[in-house]
């Protein structure tokens, strides 16, 4: 009996390391990088006086890098032969103040701690942070992802949510990664520094169906605005703020935009038209601590996704190449 106590310790202490080795961390770099943190929030802080544009462009990328791969940082990696992850068409709209951010903040902490934080890590603190100097709420984040070893645009199809997505395509998306319905309509809220280009939306205003050229889901009024900004045919490039009370703040007005039927796209405006999303909405409308509180958990579970630990992948030298 007793031999059988000790081989059952023994496996649970085998256990416990093993899941030890895999684990995120937000003390993971306390003694081998105890200066990180602060060194990404200076580069940030700096991108950010530059250009606001660095706070949805991080925002997106992170999102985009764990829906494909998992958070590993696979976006950033650059082909010669325009085949890495970034050049997938869904991607090929992610700001370059996103990337930038990634690098610089790199460049700074290579100095004090070389071959020690991950581009994975990077990205996430870089998010966390933009979240917070825009207004938004402050968390610690969880460390110790390595950087992925494949990147392929091949792999983008059918794991990125589409502007025309209904309810359910939006839950079966994001319950492939382990996140509920609440969770979605939270991380939506990221739209409220978000911007997009017209032709991400120029269906509701021009083609919506038949008999109603215009999406009936959609306040006359901004229709008309949007309209004036985004004309038939205009030029690709121009791209407008997806809150268009406060795009510069993080705060909870995307979801009294979306009771006010201001949401831009199709897969907004579904989270307040459907009864099954429609109560969440009016909370965080009303409620903005709960979207705060909401929001934090989210993007926790969303750093969680798919990440490499223990010996996976790579600490890269530089976030665009796998190491050679």
């Amino acid at each position: 009996m007793a031999v059988r106590t000790w081989l059952m310790i023994l496996f649970l202490v085998f256990m416990m390391m093993q899941k030890g080795k895999g684990q995120l961390s937000e003390t993971f770099y306390r003694t081998s990088c105890p200066k990180v943190e602060s060194i990404v929030r200076k580069v940030v802080t700096e991108k950010i006086n530059q250009t606001f544009v660095t706070i949805p462009a991080t925002l997106r990328l992170f999102f985009h890098d764990c829906f494909v791969e998992g958070c590993d940082a696979s976006v950033l990696i650059s082909s010669p032969n325009g085949d890495a992850e970034k050049d997938a068409p869904d991607n090929l709209s992610l700001a370059g103040d996103g990337f930038d951010t990634v690098i610089k903040a790199k460049t700074e902490v290579e100095k004090s701690c070389p071959r020690v934080v991950s581009c994975a890590d990077i990205l996430t603190i870089a998010t966390r942070d933009v979240i917070e100097l825009a207004g938004g709420p402050s968390f610690k984040v969880e460390l110790g992802r390595r950087d992925g070893l494949i990147s392929k645009a091949s792999r983008i199809t059918g794991n990125l949510p589409d502007p025309n997505f209904n309810l359910t395509q939006l839950n079966t998306m994001f319950a492939k990664n382990n996140l509920t319905q609440t969770d979605m309509i939270a991380l939506s809220g990221a739209h409220t520094v978000g911007f997009s280009h017209c032709s991400r939306f120029a269906n509701r205003l021009y083609s919506f169906s038949p008999s109603s050229p215009v999406d009936p889901n959609l306040d006359p009024t901004y229709a008309q605005q949007l309209m004036q900004a985004c004309p038939q045919n205009v030029d690709p490039r121009i791209a407008i703020n997806m809150d268009p009370a406060t795009p510069q703040t993080f705060d909870n007005m995307y979801f009294q935009n979306l009771v006010a039927k201001k949401g831009l796209f199709t897969s907004d405006e579904v989270l307040f038209t459907n009864k099954a999303s429609q109560a969440t909405v009016i909370d965080f409308a009303n409620n903005p601590g709960d979207f705060s509180g909401a929001f934090v958990t989210a993007i926790r579970k969303l750093g969680r996704v798919g990440v490499k630990t223990g010996n996976a992948g790579q600490i890269r030298v530089d976030c665009t190449a796998f190491n050679s």
